[in-house]
């Protein structure tokens, strides 16, 4: 069986240019447009884009839904299909204009990669986010051991958390110097930072129990009067492992780089959940929690949109519609209870 064909291979090395520097997209972004182009070249045996037809686009579709996840071994999810068949219609939107394939496809052809409106809206319904309350994530924090350095860590991440709701892919990428503890600021800088859509975000650490901020002070203190620590090293390092004789591979403690992705802080803050027999809460979980809580502590339509900016959104309505979704139920609730 084919794995390439060599002439495919020129045009989407092209179109990955044309989305690196025309649509300013980055490596992930290019590389699940890639993954999902792969998909339609295995469901035409890597036929050329030249030879292109409008009943391959059907046959995708139908290609798509035989095809599992790698891991859970189920067949893949409605937003997982919606979402290749996006980024395949869009390379071959991209192609039409292109020399040597204005007379094998065109606009109408492109519109055969369109979901079905059914399904395309199972695949966008926005789903119920589990998140923690305040009580129960002040449960699991206070569980938490804070004795070996590793302990510290992981129980200032949890701290951090909960004091900032940052997205987890900023923290693993934060360094001491975005982080003043005493003014309770979080300088995420896009040019050190992974923030979602390269975007700098200034953060006030949220309102939340003062147990929080002890505890991150008392871990930022350790890290730069014990582990001596600089400004440029990781706020949350990742181990250093050597060898020891007759150990092998082991932990040797605190390294100064930071995690190259969020993998471990997921990791880390659900098994804190887990070790008090709770829901295994991801770190993102923390946003709608803090989101809840700023919706009873803000008065006036001002603090929200502050507290909105704090979690790194310029629309207000990204906040509420991500975070704080009303049910039907609720808003019949709601309006009842304003008539009384």
């Amino acid at each position: 069986m084919k794995r390439f064909l060599e002439e495919n291979e020129r045009v989407k090395h092209d179109y990955a240019t044309y989305l690196r520097h025309a649509k300013g997209q980055d490596n992930s972004s290019i590389d699940k447009a890639r993954a999902a182009i792969r998909r339609f070249e295995e469901s035409t045996n890597f036929k050329p884009f030249k030879k292109f037809h409008r009943h391959q686009a059907a046959d995708f579709k139908d290609f798509l839904g035989r095809q599992k996840n790698a891991r859970t071994g189920q067949v893949l999810g409605f937003s997982t299909v919606d979402a290749m068949l996006r980024l395949v219609k869009a390379f071959f939107h991209w192609l039409v204009s292109k020399p040597g394939f204005k007379r094998v496809l065109t606009y109408a052809d492109v519109e055969y990669f369109n979901n079905t409106r059914k399904a395309g809206r199972v695949a966008h319904t926005q789903r119920a986010i589990p998140y923690p309350s305040m009580q129960q994530a002040a449960h699991a924090f206070q569980a938490m051991p804070f004795e070996s350095e590793f302990q510290k860590r992981d129980k200032a991440l949890f701290a951090f958390f909960m004091l900032t709701g940052a997205r987890d892919g900023a923290v693993a990428s934060l360094r001491l110097k975005h982080v003043n503890v005493d003014l309770g600021h979080v300088f995420q800088d896009a040019r050190d930072v992974n923030t979602k859509n390269a975007k700098t975000i200034m953060c006030q650490f949220f309102p939340v129990d003062k147990v929080y901020r002890d505890c991150l002070l008392a871990y930022v203190t350790f890290l730069t009067n014990v582990k001596l620590f600089g400004p440029e090293d990781a706020l949350f390092p990742k181990a250093s492992v050597g060898v020891v004789k007759g150990q092998g591979f082991t932990n040797l403690g605190l390294a100064r780089q930071p995690f190259a992705n969020a993998s471990k802080l997921n990791t880390i803050i659900k098994g804190a959940f887990a070790a008090v027999q709770m829901p295994q809460y991801t770190p993102h979980a923390f946003r709608k929690t803090l989101t809840h809580l700023g919706n009873e502590l803000t008065k006036t339509p001002e603090e929200f949109k502050a507290w909105s900016m704090n979690l790194g959104h310029e629309n207000v309505a990204t906040t509420i519609n991500s975070y704080l979704p009303v049910t039907t139920e609720r808003q019949m609730e709601l309006i009842r209870n304003l008539a009384r």
